[in-house]
């Protein structure tokens, strides 16, 4: 039986590759899944494991690579979700330069890495390994053995072959022998490494001393500690899982759209389990987190980032885009529709009706039954329960009151150039088609625009106001004709 592991954790992860396959001047580890870089899921599960530190080893684009840690380390210190953060307020980085192999770039982390604690090697472009197995490996080494993450595959070319102490395949570990080094017997064995481990660190920083690039890549192979593990008589033990999607990683575009599908399908299960009805979760894009309420339905093609909400009987339509928002009970929000919520946010209240091809930007805060229609943007603006901009429309940073009927055509002329300005529309107003308010204005409570207004004015309550050129009708008019050439 396994034993609980209680030294510190310390992870190490490999994120020193150029990505020569990606054909991409972004480093390979940046590439996005579900939203953000392969790396962050990786230090992300660091975090979940509650690790004592994270160290990264960078190498191409170090600076490019380095910025982008500095980011998630701020961001995972300061929002709350990562709370387990706390316990160091950074994430180290070490260069490897040049590249001579994985050898080499774990010896890289030996002035960094405490003697007292387990080390966890893992890959920057492996992104979907689940926190999960992770613990099950460490518990396998149980704090004094290497332990190996392992899978079978059919085709195991290009991995490193799992050479065991029998032919079963159940012995102890022997050795990692890379591709290019199997003889054909091992090339043969379907049993490869992830490049994943668990080694308590005072007994790898004496392995890494002992590399040597005498192979046929003319490398240094991390993979090498196991043979001197067996030499030291340690025992060397593989955690075996059956899931090829953890310990896949990223070379080329279609790979990463490949596991983009894998890691999307498994964001729709675990909704779907917990009562959400998608139309198609092959048709589903989570890149962020998503809340949901009870009865919840979301039709195809939608797409979730950051942080969203949505309350009990949310119905979202097809083709939405919804990003920093939260979405009241009974809200219907119609195909096509953008929420951008942005680092303001999104609020729409219950029972709110939202497009189609409506644009909530930042700011936009709804109340209860408010009706937002086709081709209506709404941004930086408070609309109270029950007001309605139905057609055709900007209501850009605007306080509006309840039940107030917001014109088709009609817009908050709020920019005068160099300053922004608000429109305040209280109460029970009626503005007609084609309206310009020139903020800053207030339209006073139960007032009625006229059609085709232009308000420079704040207008009392209850008024009509009707502020347009005068009609002129000129009879027997002669539209003027073409010339001929």
């Amino acid at each position: 039986m396994n034993k609980t592991v209680s030294m510190p954790l310390d992870v190490v992860i490999m994120a020193a590759g150029k990505g020569t396959r990606m054909k991409s001047t972004l480093p390979k580890v940046l590439h996005r899944l579900g939203g953000k870089p392969l790396l962050e899921h990786v230090i992300d599960a660091a975090a979940q494991l509650n690790a004592r530190s994270a160290v990264v080893i960078t190498g191409h684009a170090s600076k490019v690579v380095q910025s982008a840690i500095n980011s998630i380390a701020f961001k995972a210190i300061n929002t709350p979700v990562k709370a387990v953060f706390d316990a160091y307020k950074s994430i180290n980085s070490v260069l490897q330069e040049p590249q001579l192999g994985t050898g080499h770039a774990v010896q890289q982390t030996v002035p960094v890495l405490p003697d007292d604690g387990m080390v966890l090697v893992l890959s920057g472009d492996v992104p979907l390994t689940q926190v999960d197995t992770l613990r099950a490996l460490i518990e396998t080494s149980g704090g004094d053995k290497l332990a190996l993450l392992t899978i079978d595959f059919d085709n195991p070319a290009g991995y490193g072959r799992v050479v065991r102490s029998n032919d079963a395949g159940r012995g102890a570990v022997q050795a990692i022998v890379e591709q290019k080094d199997a003889n054909d017997a091992q090339k043969l064995i379907k049993e490869v490494y992830s490049g994943i481990m668990a080694v308590p660190a005072k007994l790898l920083k004496g392995w890494l001393t002992r590399l040597d690039n005498k192979n046929a890549q003319g490398e240094y192979y991390l993979t090498d500690i196991v043979k001197f593990a067996v030499a030291d008589g340690l025992l060397v033990v593989a955690h075996k899982i059956d899931d090829a999607a953890q310990v896949a990683g990223v070379n080329s575009p279609v790979q990463l759209a490949e596991l983009e599908r894998v890691y999307q399908l498994r964001q729709a299960k675990t909704l779907m389990e917990q009562g959400v009805r998608l139309a198609d979760p092959a048709r589903f894009d989570l890149r962020g987190s998503l809340t949901c309420g009870q009865d919840v339905e979301i039709d195809i093609n939608c797409i979730f980032s950051g942080q969203v909400n949505l309350g009990n009987g949310v119905k979202v339509g097809a083709h939405c885009v919804i990003s920093n928002a939260v979405i009241a009970d009974g809200a219907v929000i119609h195909p096509f529709t953008h929420i951008e919520g942005e680092k303001l946010g999104v609020s729409v209240g219950a029972g709110a009706l939202i497009g189609p091809f409506a644009r909530l930007r930042p700011g936009a805060t709804l109340g209860k039954e408010v009706h937002i229609g086709n081709f209506v943007e709404v941004k930086n603006a408070t609309l109270a329960d029950g007001a309605k901009a139905n057609h055709l429309a900007y209501l850009g940073d605007a306080t509006v009151g309840e039940r107030v009927n917001f014109g088709a055509g009609s817009i908050t002329a709020n920019y005068d150039g160099a300053n922004k300005h608000r429109t305040v529309i209280e109460s029970d107003v009626h503005v007609g088609s084609n309206c310009v308010l020139v903020a800053p204005v207030t339209i006073g409570a139960g007032g009625t625009v006229g059609g085709g207004s232009t308000i420079t004015k704040s207008t009392p309550a209850g008024a009509l106001s009707v502020a347009r050129g005068k009609q002129v009708s000129m009879t027997n008019w002669q539209r003027p004709k073409k010339t001929a050439k």
